[in-house]
């Protein structure tokens, strides 16, 4: 913000004096801690997302691994039951 005061002095003989006064406040130089702490909570923030993405990507792997390991046992259960058909089957 810029403010000009103009002071006009006349001295007791009529000479004017003329003061002219330019107050410039620069705020770039006031700058208080709240973009630091803005900053701060942002990147509290992004590493809570971060933490809480790779524990939920932790248990998505593991719940695959669950189901491919269910997949394999129903799998070998098929062949189990397969062999012992034919078995029946080569029996009679």
């Amino acid at each position: 913000m810029t403010e000009e005061r103009i002071t006009e002095t006349e001295t007791p003989s009529g000479n004017v004096h003329t003061t002219h006064t330019v107050v410039t406040e620069d705020r770039a130089n006031r700058s208080g801690g709240s973009g630091w702490l803005i900053a701060l909570v942002l990147v509290i923030v992004a590493i809570g997302g971060l933490y809480l993405f790779s524990r939920q990507s932790g248990a998505e792997l593991a719940k695959d691994n669950a189901v491919a390991a269910a997949a394999n046992d129903v799998s070998d259960a098929a062949h189990a039951v397969g062999d012992a058909a034919k078995d029946a089957v080569d029996g009679n």
